[in-house]
Parts: structure tokens; C-alpha cells; sequence
């Protein structure tokens, strides 16, 4: 009986099955990476539709000039430069005594105002009552002096008919003394009656013009009492102008304080000092720059988009901003969308005008204002000049 010799049929198969085996493998590989492209290109398809990014932004902050509002010399400086302060920390100090000076002289010519409107508002009443007073007595006084100068002329009148009468006797009595008529001793009378009675006339005549001048002082000084509203008016203007000095001796004093709380310059706010330029003794002048501050509150984002990627965007649309630096990502919102390109805002904007024209894509600055930014970044991580890279969401 023959050997018996297998068939190679079932080694035909197996390598069949072995070589189906990487192709199947091959097979898995290409629909997973055709997969992972779909969906990569679904993904890019899905970002640049509903939202649009840009790495031409930087975060951008308030640098403040630190100086001095008074001229002085320092005295002390507090700080270092690269140094984290606070609002209101101290930062340097001026020499304070000439400006205590100026206080301790305005407090002087203040107490001096506050005296002198305290008399003059004294004096207002004083000034009522005085003119009042005198306006009675001026008017008593111009009718007592009508009636000395009627009295005076009644006793001119009286003097002037003796006088008359004495006169006329003397004439009679002249050719009778001459004929014997009568004694020598009784002309003699009557010529001395005579000569009284015109002195007599003379003294009435003089007092008349003395009443008259009384009474014309009398009636000027009437004139003058009758003035008494305005003296008590002026009288009050001078306690208005007293108390207005009052008012300005207090204005120089508040300025003179305020100076002088000015020779201690302080933070205007949180941040880093840098560019530190003043030391000790040094004289420095109201305005110059003695340090810049980096606030590190009120940071925004400033990001130069395309134009073809503003057609959907609007201010207060949500924004993702991944941070190169810190590797983390915060969120805001668009604020504000500027007015021109950026080339046009440029120092020297181009011009055409040589008709040698090529079509370039333009960028618009946009600003982003951090929503969350006190508790996403409670360390101060972030700085002005920061590269960044915001995400908007478009739709």
C-alpha cells in the first residue's frame, strides 16, 4: 500500500488568512485617518464659521507718570524700581517746612480776617442806632435853630426901632442944648442913649447872622443824618467785604494745606513701578516725571483683525483669550470696534497716488475687555505687551 501523501490546499489557506490580516489592518488605519481628517476639517470648517481668531493682539494697560504737583527736594523715596505697590501707598516725600510755613501764615491771616468781620458786623447795629439817634437830634436841632433865628430877628427889629427912636431923640434934643433949653447933662443922656442903641442894633444884627449860620449848619447837618439808610447800607458792605477776606484768607489756607499734603506722593494706583529716575535731595519741579507706573488694573486686549472678519462681528460678543505667557485661557467680550484700519491711524498713512494700486487685506483694531479678570488672574499674571490670541465668537 502506497504512502499516503497531504494535500497543500490547507497551507494555501492559511497564508490567505494571513495576508487578508494587514490588509484589513490597513484598511482600519485609512478610515481612522480619514475620520480624524473629516473631522479635523469639520472642526476647521466649525471654528473659522462661528468664531474668529487672530494672533496679532497684545494685552494693553494704563501706564501712569508718576510726578510732582509741587516744586521741592526729596526727602525720602520709598520705593525700588520693579516694585509691586498698592493705591495710596507712599512712594516719596518733599522737604515739608516751607509749606508748614505757608500754613501756620494762612492760619494768621485768617484769624486776622475773622476779626475784622466780626467788628464790622458789630458795627452794623452800632451804625443803626447811632444814625437814628442822630437823625432825631439833627432835626431838633434845625427847628431850634429857626426859632434862635426868628428870635434873633424879632430882637433886630426891636433893636433897630430903639436905635430909630434914640437917633430922633439926639436930633431934638441938638437945637435945644444950643438955646439952653435943656441942661447939657440931658443931651449927654440922650447921646449916650443914642450911641447904645445903635451898638445895640449892631449886637441884634450879628446875632441874626449867627442863627442863620447855625441854622444853615443845623440843616446841612439834617441833610446828613437823612442819610442814615446808606451809612447803615455801607456799613453793611464793609461787613460783606470783611467777611468775603474771611472767605479768601480760608481759600489761601485750604491751599496752603493742600500743598503741603502734596509733598507726600503717593500710588494713584495698583501696579509696578518702573523707569524709576528720582533719588534723594534732588530738587525736582511740579510736572516732572519721577517714576512710570504700570497699572495692573484695567487691563484690556487690543487685537488687529482682518476686515473680511468683521462682517459678523459686534461689540458684546463673547471672546476666549488664550495667553501665551501663562499658558491659560480667560475670557471677554468685545467692547469697542475701531473707526480705522490701522494703516490709516499709522504716523505716515500710505497714499496712492502714483495709480500703482495692489489690494491688501486690511486690520482693524478691536478692543477686548476681560470679564472675569479679578478672579481669573488674582495673582497679577498678566502685563501690558502680552502676546495673545483671542478667540470671538462670531455666531
Amino acid at each position: 500500500m502506497a504512502d499516503y501523501i497531504p494535500t497543500p490546499e490547507p497551507i494555501e489557506q492559511e497564508a490567505e488568512v494571513e495576508s487578508a490580516q494587514p490588509q484589513s489592518r490597513r484598511r482600519g488605519i485609512v478610515i481612522v485617518v480619514v475620520v480624524i481628517l473629516v473631522l479635523a476639517a469639520v472642526g476647521i470648517w466649525w471654528r473659522s464659521t462661528y468664531s474668529e481668531s487672530t494672533d496679532d493682539a497684545q494685552v494693553n494697560g494704563h501706564l501712569l507718570q508718576v510726578s510732582s504737583r509741587i516744586a521741592g527736594q526729596v526727602a525720602k523715596v520709598y520705593v525700588d524700581e520693579n516694585q509691586v505697590v498698592k493705591a495710596g501707598d507712599l512712594i516719596a516725600e518733599l522737604d515739608p517746612s516751607d509749606y508748614k510755613v505757608a500754613v501756620e501764615n494762612a492760619e494768621a491771616a485768617l484769624a486776622s480776617a475773622e476779626a475784622n468781620a466780626a467788628a464790622a458786623n458789630v458795627n452794623v447795629p452800632i451804625t443803626t442806632v447811632n444814625t437814628g439817634s442822630n437823625l432825631s437830634a439833627a432835626d431838633a436841632n434845625v427847628t431850634g435853630s429857626h426859632a434862635a433865628v426868628v428870635q434873633a430877628e424879632e430882637q433886630l427889629e426891636a433893636a433897630q426901632a430903639n436905635n430909630i427912636k434914640a437917633q430922633a431923640d439926639l436930633e431934638r434934643y441938638k437945637p435945644l442944648v444950643v438955646k439952653d433949653v435943656i441942661s447939657k447933662q440931658q443931651f449927654d443922656a440922650a447921646v449916650a442913649a443914642a450911641d447904645a442903641a445903635r451898638h445895640l442894633e449892631e449886637a441884634a444884627r450879628e446875632g441874626v447872622r449867627v442863627a442863620r449860620e447855625r441854622e444853615a449848619q443845623a440843616k446841612s447837618g439834617l441833610k446828613f443824618a437823612q442819610t442814615a439808610p446808606e451809612q447803615v447800607a455801607a456799613q453793611r458792605a464793609r461787613a460783606r467785604q470783611a467777611q468775603a477776606m474771611v472767605q479768601q484768607a480760608q481759600a489761601q489756607l485750604d491751599m496752603a494745606r493742600l500743598n503741603l499734603s502734596y509733598t507726600k506722593i503717593v500710588a494713584p494706583a495698583a501696579g509696578i513701578i518702573t523707569r524709576k529716575s528720582v533719588e534723594i535731595n534732588q530738587n525736582v519741579a511740579p510736572g516732572q516725571n519721577l517714576m512710570m507706573l504700570v497699572s495692573l488694573e484695567g487691563l484690556w486686549v487690543t487685537a488687529n483683525f482682518k476686515e473680511t472678519q468683521l462682517r459678523h462681528m459686534f461689540a458684546g460678543q463673547p471672546v476666549e483669550i488664550d495667553v501665551d505667557s501663562t499658558g491659560k485661557t480667560y475670557h471677554g467680550k468685545v467692547t469697542q470696534i475701531g473707526g480705522a484700519t490701522g494703516s490709516v491711524l499709522s504716523l505716515f498713512p500710505p497714499e496712492n497716488a502714483t495709480g500703482n494700486y495692489v489690494k491688501v487685506v486690511q486690520r482693524v483694531p478691536v478692543r477686548i475687555d476681560f470679564t472675569d479678570l479679578a478672579n481669573e488672574d488674582p495673582k497679577h499674571e498678566l502685563r501690558p505687551g502680552l502676546s495673545v490670541e483671542p478667540k470671538v465668537k462670531v455666531k
